[in-house]
């Protein structure tokens, strides 16, 4: 007969460290999708806001996940579908509110793409997680535009019209082929730079931080100005960063055809 207290009981619930960076996601989630009933009240300034807000979270909640150590494959589901409804569904209602439901007939479709862009996107980079041959990532490189980056980008023409009034930016015949190339390039085969990706000079590294700060500074006093400039700024720099990649690409063939040689 076994002693009472004998029995070890499995231990219940989560530790705070893993439930922490899963609230992050589902903050992320809300705030992202708040977006629409802002939209739908025609406060397009709540509505960006909210999806920009949510970006701000996405990019913090891997980060304290790795932090805390608390990195799970239920946080990478939930992180994934969150994206699609925060910077997928959010952006294309958000957009089709604001400008694509004057369009006749595609209007609707056309916003479209930047869901389904974005639902193809993640569904990729999860059928790819444990793929050991991903040549875009062993060389610090994204694989098209992350979904945080595309909601931002295709707000650009929004974050323009708050900033100069004219109704130019408005005009689906602008917005609607707009949308259409950021889903394109979330779902492209593209060599985007990531953080790995970039290096910063030893003797440039204050300036860096100082330029950080103004730029943060910049965001709390004209964000609609200092986002332009940065979606601008994004567009701009891929050729470089396609060009950066296929010297990386040339420079690995150039090794492996070496060390064939060498082996024969």
């Amino acid at each position: 007969m076994r002693k009472k207290g004998s029995l070890k009981h499995p231990e219940r619930g989560i530790p705070l460290r893993a439930f922490v960076p899963n609230a992050v996601t589902a903050l992320a989630l809300c705030v992202g999708l708040s977006s629409v009933r802002f939209a739908s009240m025609d406060n397009w300034v709540l509505a960006a806001s909210s999806i920009v807000l949510a970006g701000i979270l996405d990019g913090l909640d891997g980060r304290v996940a790795r932090l805390l150590n608390a990195q799970s494959r239920f946080g990478a589901e939930l992180d994934s579908l969150s994206d699609v409804i925060a910077f997928g569904v959010s952006p294309a209602l958000v957009m089709y509110f604001w400008s694509t439901q004057y369009m006749p007939q595609f209007g609707w479709v056309l916003a479209l793409t930047m869901a389904v862009g974005c639902a193809l996107r993640l569904a990729r980079f999860n059928a790819s997680i444990d793929d050991d041959d991903q040549p875009h990532k062993s060389a610090g490189f994204l694989t098209g535009i992350p979904a945080p980056v595309g909601a931002g980008l295709a707000m650009l023409p929004l974050y323009l019209w708050m900033i100069t009034g004219l109704d130019l930016f408005r005009h689906y015949a602008l917005v609607a082929p707009w949308i259409v190339l950021v889903a394109f390039l979330m779902i492209s085969n593209t060599a985007t730079f990531s953080w790995t990706s970039l290096r910063l000079r030893k003797n440039i590294r204050l300036e860096a931080i100082a330029v950080v700060a103004l730029v943060g500074v910049a965001l709390i006093n004209s964000p609609w100005i200092m986002l332009s400039a940065i979606s601008i700024g994004y567009m701009i720099l891929i050729p470089f960063s396609i060009r950066s990649y296929a010297k990386v690409k040339r420079q690995r063939a150039m090794e492996r055809a070496a060390s064939n040689d060498a082996a024969s």
